[in-house]
């Protein structure tokens, strides 16, 4: 099912951006929109109730089940995997190696405000962010 057959069973239907929209959820007396709906690129069709109802009353209360909102399964494996963002070790490392500059500049500045307890902490935070920023590149992690 798409996601314009749902929200023909809805009222107060409003576009909010391209395959997302808010509309009045038809599980509770709602006075202005609080049901989201966005449309997936993989075929799902994902609600939410921001008044707290479940997404299977909402659901009943248009005469729907969750089939109707999901794809069906490809083979006996979950398709709907979480996408995890892989982060760039080597672009983290460059910017820690930027920030230990950012804060060793901003630490001379402040050197004569600072107390030595306050000196030797910042210090050793750097000593250990070179030691981090080093090791990396010795295994060939960061340039």
């Amino acid at each position: 099912m798409t996601a314009e057959a749902m929200l023909a069973r809805l009222n107060g239907v409003r576009e909010t951006g391209h395959g997302k929209f808010v509309a009045r959820c038809p599980a509770h007396d709602d006075r202005s929109p609080s049901l989201a709906i966005r449309e997936c690129d993989d075929g799902r069709i994902l609600i939410h109730c921001f008044a707290g109802c479940e997404t299977g009353d909402v659901l009943a209360a248009v005469g729907m089940t969750f089939s109707d909102i999901m794809p069906e399964r490809i083979g006996t494996e979950h398709s709907y995997k979480p996408m995890r963002q892989r982060f760039d070790a080597r672009q983290v490392l460059q910017g820690v190696s930027h920030e230990i500059m950012v804060v060793s500049v901003i630490a001379d500045r402040m050197a004569a405000v600072a107390d030595e307890h306050d000196q030797a902490r910042l210090m050793l935070a750097a000593g250990r962010l070179n030691n981090a920023l080093n090791n990396a590149q010795s295994l060939g992690i960061a340039s």
